[in-house]
């Protein structure tokens, strides 16, 4: 009989004891890999947010972060210098205003209204029915508009609808309102759980604005030519003004990496050394006891010839076996969990709605894997040392006479 074979009928003669190893190295393992997902959710999930736009360059004011909506002077002059490059395919520009949804006999709505140089958006929505702002639904006389999915819910709104807005002026002058045909629903992953947002052309944005702008823009954006790259479009970018600087969508990763993201990475490792030592315990323990409790087994098994050898891989292959089963059963119990906590955790207030704390890729699972490995290899020695080590006469003895 082999070692694993012998492994096998102990844990199946010892059923309560493996049943109760198998569920608490599940559980303990469905958290490290847990933590193990968080450690790079955050990270990873903006990572996808912020490349899914197509655009690898952010724009900013010399005094603003990458993502800080700290606004752009003289824009549209920018715009068209950086669209010149020969390093930059293409390039747009976004502005945002505060206003409101103005509904016959009801109160307004607040809303963030979104003007965009792009008709598809510079991947700040994802289109859930309807077109983009070049599409052609409604009347063809009003600007066109995406509006977010909670405000198509809200107000029973579907592609081909008129809304009216209103911008809130900063005087005490009023803005007249101005009607949009709604041409297609969206989510803006860039924005808060249920915010209510509305997006147009940069003339619709005018037109709510009463026709008077100032030169200003809260994000501009750049694609750079594949042969040329990111790096060099950024840095060609920043040459253009003393008071612009621009970010490759990697400079822009790597620096909230080390800076927004490094907590949860802290946290992650602290609460995974944290398991993998519960883990570490449990599985020790529980073999530790079934070794004392087999060790007239074990000694018998010894006189008759069995090599130490043989009854230390038996061992081993039993705390294999306990911590292979239950670590299987961990990742279908961690992402259930996974999916709970993140749902908790994305109800923080301002949190943008395509951001998760929780991502699974590969290098979680093959550390997941090998956390377990060396758990099952280091948990086994002490009860195999304990096992070869043993007394062989005195331990038959003991056992008559008990």
């Amino acid at each position: 009989m082999t070692a694993f074979s012998l492994a096998w009928r102990t844990a199946r003669r010892y059923r309560a004891r493996a049943v109760l190893a198998v569920c608490g190295i599940a559980v303990i393992g469905a958290l490290n890999f847990d933590m193990l997902m968080l450690s790079r959710g955050l990270m990873l999930s903006f990572a996808g947010l912020i490349n899914g736009t197509g655009y690898d360059v952010r724009i900013a004011g010399s005094a603003g972060l990458p993502l800080a909506r700290t606004p752009i002077d003289r824009a549209s002059a920018l715009l068209a210098q950086v669209q010149a490059l020969p390093e930059v395919a293409s390039a747009a520009m976004m502005r945002t205003a505060t206003a409101a949804l103005v509904r016959m006999n009801r109160p307004g709505e607040g809303i963030e209204l979104i003007g965009s140089s792009d008709s598809a958006g510079l991947g700040i929505w994802r289109p859930v029915s309807g077109s983009n702002l070049d599409g052609d639904e409604g009347d063809r006389s009003l600007a066109p508009a995406v509006i977010a999915r909670p405000i198509a819910d809200r107000f029973d709104f579907a592609p081909g609808a008129t809304i009216a807005v209103r911008a809130r002026a900063s005087s005490l002058s009023a803005i007249p309102t101005v009607r949009f045909r709604v041409v297609g629903i969206a989510d803006f992953p860039f924005e808060a759980a249920g915010a209510f947002v509305v997006a147009t052309t940069m003339d619709g944005f005018a037109r709510a604005q009463g026709g008077v702008v100032n030169d200003e823009a809260e994000f501009m954006f750049a694609a750079s030519r594949p042969q040329v790259g990111a790096d060099a479009a950024a840095a060609a970018i920043s040459k253009l003004r003393p008071d612009v600087r621009a970010f490759s969508n990697e400079q822009v990763i790597a620096s909230f990496s080390r800076n927004a993201f490094t907590y949860f990475r802290q946290v992650s490792v602290v609460l995974s050394t944290t398991t993998a030592a519960f883990s570490f315990l449990l599985v020790t323990t529980l073999l530790t006891v079934s070794v004392n409790q087999r060790l007239g087994e074990v000694a018998a098994l010894r006189a008759l010839g069995i090599a130490r050898r043989r009854i230390a891989a038996t061992l081993v292959w039993e705390a294999a076996l306990l911590v292979g089963i239950g670590g299987l059963l961990a990742l279908p119990l961690g992402e259930l969990l996974a999916a709970i906590l993140d749902r908790i955790l994305r109800r923080m207030p301002g949190l943008p709605a395509g951001l998760h704390f929780f991502v699974f890729e590969p290098q979680a699972l093959l550390l997941h894997a090998a956390v377990l490995a060396a758990t099952a290899a280091v948990a086994a020695t002490y009860p195999a040392w304990l096992a070869v080590k043993l007394p062989i006469a005195q331990t038959l003895r003991q056992e008559v006479v008990s």
